[in-house]
């Protein structure tokens, strides 16, 4: 037998196996992990899958909140333009961008569109409240626009060649208007609108099918709630189609049926319209306080007559913050820098509220506050949280964007209308004060009162209105209160009106007017006001005989009747309180419309200045096309350089140079002047468009004039005051070279009329006519003044010229209306705007002595355009039935252009 021994391994090679059967074991729970991680990310990856797969489906359902996000903080930083003030970063925008999130609470499919609604109304009504109300309605518009644009309002069709007819309405002035009753402009922007597809046959039905049915519609005074006239009751239920009609017939309804329109277009547009009108100011302000923050301060753009400290102060009390303890005030000028960052610091550091007054009367100042403001919001989690920071400023240039796109801005303009300022300013008196006073004073205050509202109210109506703008102010009306107080303090007998009329309208208000014409005008009021008469229930509203509308002062009684008296008889707003014409009211309300839709246009971004986006903008000219057929019509068609005058020709010819060949000489060089630069410019520019020039920053500024159908800046350095668009300014233009041109032909012979309106310096042809009379007669050049004397004859009709003076024509009447058979002044016709005077015998005569003027005249001053202002040329005489005053307080004036009126007249040899 054999037998095997085996033998026991060495340790060492026990340990080795060991070794490799722990190392074994390792290898298989590492696989088995691998596996099982394996399992794990294959399942987590089919999980991050299906994630992803839901996030870019939330993504797209969020994306257009995203878009309205973004397209309303593009909106909101444009609003510079505007003004200055009107300055949004985008970390202020994304704090009130997460507001409006965290305050949606909804969490079924409603969730996307309450977003975009809740997003939506939080920016507008933290940017609206800081907005002037005359740009409220502006930021509005543009978000209903875009809206449109993005078709997030179905329920109207967006159509970008309306839209750009909307904002440009460039008249179409090849066809004389036929219809008497119809102003001209109206006509012209017809002829426009019925060049669209959907408008071809309106200019027809207008004019043949339904003119007087169309009438009573215009005559309507809310023709935007009247259905038209025909087929086109069918706007009815396409409202913004709707809107270019109104546009063209009735601009001055036009504010109000755009609002009306977005109130009933934008989702919720009631909120947006209405916004804050049932809040006071305490109540939004107290919700902007809530709204701040430590680095956020609160921002008040002051209007005249507002004053926000009493308001913080009051709010303030009720949360325990009291002045001088833990409220710090600084009005800033001139010393105050030093203390307000001394409270600053301290206020930051102890959580106190500090307000610092009028800081755009320290603009360099403003840097250093800038600075430190950016110091406080780099120490983060350091500020208390109870610190807050209000800034007042008139707007100002001066003031740093940097405060400005920080804060939180709030307005607060007075209130509008004549009662509200009644209101406001007969209990800015206490009644502890008035209630025991002579009832005499009762009554002249009120009438102080009345005076103080109308001299504000009459702002609104611009150089109809005041030919300046004045900050007339709440301090005027108790300044007065105060000279008149001390008067009956001195136990006065008859009262010293002329004294009250001259302490209240050269000192007291007229401190504030630097025009002749105004000052004019302040007089006639107090003389209209303070005399007996007023004591014993006086017609406080002017010359309103035969009328309705009236407001008399109430017997003298307490101080709450008279607020009772205010609340029950001043029933409509009206011009006629002022002295003015109704007709007033629509001239206010279409300079609003201009001014709403070039305002528009200047806001558009310029992808889009000349109409849409995409495949529709197919059916509108491109900017450049715009560019080119402008440059042709002027260049080409008009030919307008043949139009320049060969000056030394003309003087050759001129056998006896005298006043008014030196004249209409002076008016051939301008006009040179004028033509070769219009020529240069577009010449430049067309070399340009065509890529032989560098498009230069004059080139662009000069393209986007011919494109929104304005007079480009360096043609308007060169010529003559107009309001008119470019358009009508180069149509306004030939007619002046015709005129030029036909005295040119024939420079020996003065025309039997002159058309004074189409001269660049009307005032040297007038000056001309005392020199010849000065000449003639041996007179003294300064002691002549020129007479007019206005004739039943129109232009055609004038055989020869006038044997004294001159006869001229181009006189428009604003503010009333010339009867020629009567030959007076009487008032204008309801929605006549303008009268156009006959021909004007314009002679010379001795000035007559100061104050000794013929009350059968009204003296009144004639302007080159509705601007007035500093556009004055000359006084002319009118004969009147009614007193001066009357016309003085209608605001009536000439005016020399004004579009589409009294244009259709021919020069004549």
């Amino acid at each position: 037998f054999f037998f095997l021994m085996i033998r026991r391994p060495p340790r060492s090679t026990q340990s080795r196996s060991s070794a490799a059967s722990d190392v074994y074991k390792r290898q298989i729970s590492n696989l088995e992990n691998t596996k099982k991680t394996a399992i794990e990310i294959t399942i987590q990856s089919k999980i991050a899958k299906e994630t992803e797969i839901e996030i870019n489906k939330q993504r797209e359902i969020y994306r257009s909140v995203a878009s309205e996000g973004s397209m309303l903080y593009f909106l909101t930083i444009t609003l510079y333009v505007m003004n200055h003030m009107y300055q949004y970063s985008l970390e202020a925008f994304q704090t009130f961008f997460f507001k409006a999130i965290d305050r949606t609470t909804t969490k079924d499919d409603r969730r996307v569109d309450d977003l975009r609604k809740n997003i939506r109304h939080t920016i507008y009504s933290w940017v609206a409240r800081g907005l002037f109300e005359r740009h409220k309605l502006i930021f509005l518009t543009m978000i209903t626009f875009r809206l449109m644009q993005k078709k997030v309002i179905e329920n109207v069709h967006y159509d970008p060649l309306h839209m750009y007819f909307l904002l440009n309405c460039i008249p179409k002035t090849d066809k004389e208007n036929p219809l008497d009753w119809l102003p001209n402009q109206a006509w012209f922007a017809v002829q426009r609108l019925s060049e669209m597809e959907d408008f071809r046959t309106f200019s027809n039905n207008l004019e043949k099918d339904a003119p007087l049915r169309f009438k009573d519609w215009y005559n309507e005074f809310a023709p935007e709630d009247q259905k038209l006239p025909l087929e086109w009751k069918k706007l009815e239920s396409m409202p913004f189609q709707k809107l270019l009609v109104i546009r063209c017939l009735r601009p001055d309804r036009m504010t109000i049926a755009l609002t009306n329109f977005i109130r009933n277009t934008l989702p919720d547009g009631e909120a947006f319209v209405d916004l804050d009108q049932k809040s006071s100011f305490i109540e939004i302000l107290s919700n902007v306080i809530s709204d701040s923050t430590p680095n956020t301060p609160i921002f008040f753009i002051l209007s005249p007559g507002a004053d926000p400290v009493k308001d913080v102060e009051k709010i303030g009390k009720a949360r325990g913050i009291e002045a001088n303890k833990n409220f710090w005030n600084v009005a800033l000028g001139q010393g105050q820098d030093v203390i307000a960052m001394q409270k600053l610091e301290l206020g930051h550091k102890e959580g106190h509220w500090v307000m610092l007054q009028n800081i755009h009367l320290m603009p360099r100042w403003l840097i250093e506050l800038e600075k430190t403001l950016d110091a406080f919001a780099l120490e983060g989690g350091g500020n208390n949280p109870d610190f807050r920071l209000f800034l007042s400023a008139e707007p100002s240039d001066g003031i740093p964007i940097g405060i400005l796109d920080r804060s939180i801005k709030l307005t607060n303009e007075p209130p509008a209308g004549l009662k509200a300022n009644m209101k406001r300013a007969w209990t800015y008196f206490p009644k502890e004060d008035i209630e025991d006073k002579d009832n005499r004073l009762k009554s002249i205050l009120f009438a102080l009162c009345f005076f103080h509202s109308t001299v504000l109210e009459r702002k609104k109506f611009g150089p109809k209105g005041w030919n300046m703008s004045y900050p007339f102010n709440i301090g005027d009306l108790r300044d007065s209160y105060l000279v008149l107080n001390k008067y009956f303090e001195a136990a006065i007998g008859k009262i010293p009106w002329d004294d009250l009329q001259y302490i209240f309208g050269e000192i007291m208000y007229g401190g504030h007017i630097v025009d002749d014409w105004d000052r004019r005008l302040c007089k006639a009021y107090l003389e209209h006001l303070m005399h007996d008469q007023l004591l014993d229930e006086f017609e406080l509203y002017p010359y309103v005989e035969g009328k309705t509308t009236t407001f008399k002062t109430p017997p003298a009684t307490t101080h709450d009747k008279y607020i009772e008296h205010i609340e029950t008889c001043i029933l409509q707003e009206t011009p006629i309180a002022y002295g003015l014409h109704p007709n007033a009211e629509i001239g206010f309300r279409t300079t609003q419309c201009n001014y709403l839709f070039s305002t528009l246009l200047e806001l558009q971004p310029p992808d889009t200045s000349s109409g849409g986006e995409g495949e529709a903008s197919s059916s509108l000219r491109s900017a450049n096309e715009i560019c080119r057929e402008t440059i042709k019509y002027i260049l080409e068609d008009i030919n307008l350089k043949q139009f320049i005058f060969q000056l030394d020709d003309i003087k050759t010819r001129i056998e006896t140079k005298g006043p008014f060949e030196n004249v209409f000489l002076q008016e051939c060089e301008y006009m040179n002047y004028l033509v070769v630069e219009i020529a240069r410019s577009l010449e430049e520019l067309q070399q340009g468009l065509n890529g032989q020039l560098t498009i230069s920053e004059k080139m662009e500024i000069l393209q986007e004039s011919l494109i929104f159908d304005r007079v480009p800046v360096p043609w308007v350095n060169l010529a003559y005051p107009s309001k008119r668009g470019l358009a009508s300014w180069l149509k306004n233009l030939l007619l002046r070279i015709e005129q030029l041109n036909i005295w040119k032909d024939e420079p020996n012979s003065i025309p039997r009329v002159t058309l004074v309106s189409r001269l660049f310096n009307p005032q040297s042809f007038l000056t001309a006519i005392k020199q010849v009379k000065a000449r003639k007669d041996q007179l003294e050049l300064n002691k002549l003044m020129i007479f007019t004397d206005v004739q039943k004859k129109n232009v055609e009709e004038i055989d020869a010229p006038s044997r004294d003076g001159a006869y001229v024509y181009g006189f428009v009447l604003e503010g009333a209306r010339w009867d020629v058979q009567a030959g007076f002044l009487e008032e204008s016709k309801p929605k006549e705007m303008f009268s156009v005077l006959p021909v004007v015998n314009c002679r010379a005569a001795s000035l007559p002595p100061e104050g000794k003027e013929d009350q059968r005249y009204y003296q009144c001053p004639a302007y080159k355009t509705e601007d007035r202002g500093n556009t004055y040329v000359f006084t002319a005489q009118l004969k009147t039935k009614a007193p001066p005053r009357k016309w003085i307080l209608a605001g009536v004036a000439i005016l020399m252009d004004v579009e589409g009126v009294g244009e259709d007249v021919k020069t004549v040899k």
